[in-house]
């Protein structure tokens, strides 16, 4: 053979393995999916307890590792207005709450991962801080999740408890004042990214 072609040869087969290489290390976006995510949040009032859902998500999240669970990016929005209790006046009272007229999304951003234990089989738990703005509020807070990786799919579980008054919303009345919402609410989540 020809030592040209040898060398020609041996130089493709070295960047097909340099390209093949680089696509392995380089980062891995999954893109959240809204129809098979949930998030709910619970809450308490003079009258029941209840909770609304969302119906409208979008987000990404990025891996610099998959392999090893290190996140490097991961944002979830929530349209404010696909917020649903089940209960159209609840669901106003929730708007107004919110202030939905100017702020028509809530949003987390992740800031820094500070913990994160391999438990096998694509399974992690993660501590993490991020950035969540509700009402056009930004707060920074700590948040504990699970991720489960299974083939290009990527499920992110958890829940946090937070205050509304933290976030400057006054908790939603009903009835001329004789209902009231309590403070405390529970954010409950199950993401799905692919």
């Amino acid at each position: 053979m020809n030592p040209n072609k040898k060398t020609y040869k041996r130089g493709l087969s070295l960047m097909a393995l340099f390209l093949l290489t680089f696509n392995l290390i380089q980062a891995q976006q999954f893109n959240l999916i809204n129809k098979e995510s949930s998030l709910t949040v619970f809450g308490t009032s003079s009258l029941h307890d209840w909770h609304i859902s969302a119906e409208q998500q979008s987000g990404k999240i990025i891996f610099k590792n998959l392999e090893a669970g290190e996140i490097t990016t991961c944002t979830i929005d929530v349209v404010v207005e696909s917020l649903k209790s089940g209960k159209s006046s609840m669901d106003k009272n929730t708007y107004k709450a919110l202030n939905s007229s100017s702020y028509k999304t809530i949003s987390f951003q992740l800031i820094a991962v500070k913990e994160t234990v391999n438990k096998g089989n694509g399974k992690f738990t993660i501590k993490a801080e991020g950035d969540l703005t509700i009402s056009g509020v930004k707060k920074r807070i700590p948040l504990d999740f699970s991720v489960s990786v299974v083939g290009n799919k990527i499920t992110l579980t958890g829940e946090k408890k937070i205050k509304m008054t933290d976030f400057k919303v006054d908790p939603p009345k009903a009835l001329l004042g004789t209902i009231t919402t309590g403070d405390d609410i529970t954010i409950k989540f199950s993401t799905i990214f692919k």
